[in-house]
């Protein structure tokens, strides 16, 4: 799992900015969206131009060099450096905790697409290193990579040297590999979607290009998407349909059924579009959904975490609601405050201990939570 991430020079980070998952405080409630001493399920709350956008952005940059199926969306590319940046290049460092293995990955890149260093630590230990600025000869020193060609003089700086180890490499079975091999196997994992404003637009996992309905359709589950919507508030009925352009979902009025699409409004449409997701969730090693709960209201923000919250997979969600930020749903080491300079959790926050039965969201609208971190 991701327990901690760095960034400097992308963006609007122009110096160091840490995101800390690591586990500090024992609640005694809520456990599980705590996995491994890591925070499992976490929600990032700040004003609008605070950077939360950036920040996902930003933990999803490694796709772009680590991910062959991946199809970046244009906005991901924009505006890559900061704007005060001098170097020229922005940093990027990720710390996870796979069992008892500690993986550390850090990169230097001057574009979304060019990288200038690359790097991989393992119980920190440094198994790989490749600086394109000195003499463009990696150190590969994972077992089962002695015959490996370490010269990229030739090699365009789009290709990382992680991606050639793992496709050019029959690893020995080790500790160090395994923890290698858990590493690759995240990153494919990773997820990063948003809102129907911008069309199914996502980072990372492949969806196959399909429609949602037609995923539906092909995955059999309508049924399994009526219950959702019904549960979810969305009283209907569903069926299977043929149109001009093959076959499609329909809500169901008896004697007459409307394509899915004509009628659902948006709140249903972007369920739909979370049910598309869900549908694959046993892929998935971290879901990050930037305002995720946009088109939604309150009581189906709340279900919608409590169903993330209970899945394997490691969340990051953006929100401006506050009305989830409850005991009742997690813990306070789980909800995030950000500015454009740190972010932190709750009980990083206030000098006061947070037991089961307090109000969260009435102690941060009351400003009880703007102690700043070193105060």
């Amino acid at each position: 799992m991701l327990q901690k991430f760095e960034v400097s020079g992308f963006r609007g980070f122009e110096n160091n900015f840490v995101l800390d998952l690591i586990q500090k405080r024992n609640y005694e409630f809520n456990g599980e969206a705590i996995d491994n001493g890591v925070v499992k399920t976490s929600i990032i709350y700040g004003k609008n131009g605070a950077g939360k956008s950036n920040l996902t952005h930003a933990i999803f940059d490694l796709i772009s060099h680590l991910s062959e199926e991946s199809k970046l969306p244009s906005f991901f590319a924009r505006n890559y450096i900061n704007a005060k940046n001098k170097k020229g290049y922005a940093s990027f460092k990720y710390h996870f905790k796979f069992g008892d293995n500690q993986v550390t990955y850090f990169y230097d890149k001057r574009t979304a697409r060019s990288i200038l260093r690359e790097g991989l630590d393992i119980n920190g230990v440094n198994y790989i290193l490749l600086d394109r600025e000195a003499d463009k000869l990696a150190k590969i020193k994972l077992p089962g990579t002695e015959s490996l060609n370490n010269d990229f003089s030739t090699v365009d700086d789009n290709v990382s040297v992680i991606s050639y180890v793992n496709n050019n490499s029959i690893l020995l079975e080790d500790r160090v590999t395994d923890a290698f091999k858990d590493f690759i196997f995240y990153v494919k994992g990773m997820l990063f979607f948003r809102s129907l404003l911008e069309g199914n637009s996502f980072i990372g996992l492949e969806s196959g290009g399909k429609s949602i309905c037609q995923d539906i359709l092909e995955h059999n589950n309508i049924q399994e998407f009526e219950n959702f919507l019904n549960a979810n508030g969305v009283e209907c009925k569903l069926k299977e349909i043929d149109t001009t352009n093959g076959k499609n979902i329909g809500f169901d009025f008896g004697d007459v059924t409307i394509p899915f699409a004509e009628i659902a409004s948006t709140g249903t449409k972007s369920l739909g579009l979370f049910f598309f997701w869900m549908q694959r969730m046993e892929q998935v090693s971290l879901i990050c959904i930037d305002e995720f709960d946009a088109f939604y209201h309150h009581e189906l923000s709340q279900n919608l975490v409590t169903i993330l919250r209970d899945m394997s997979a490691q969340v990051i969600l953006t929100t401006h609601n506050t009305n989830i930020m409850s005991n009742d749903i997690l813990r306070p080491d789980c909800y995030f405050v950000m500015d454009n300079k740190s972010v932190s959790p709750l009980n990083d926050l206030t000098d006061k201990e947070i037991r089961v039965a307090h109000n969260l969201e009435k102690i941060y609208k009351a400003g009880g939570f703007n102690k700043k971190n070193g105060d």
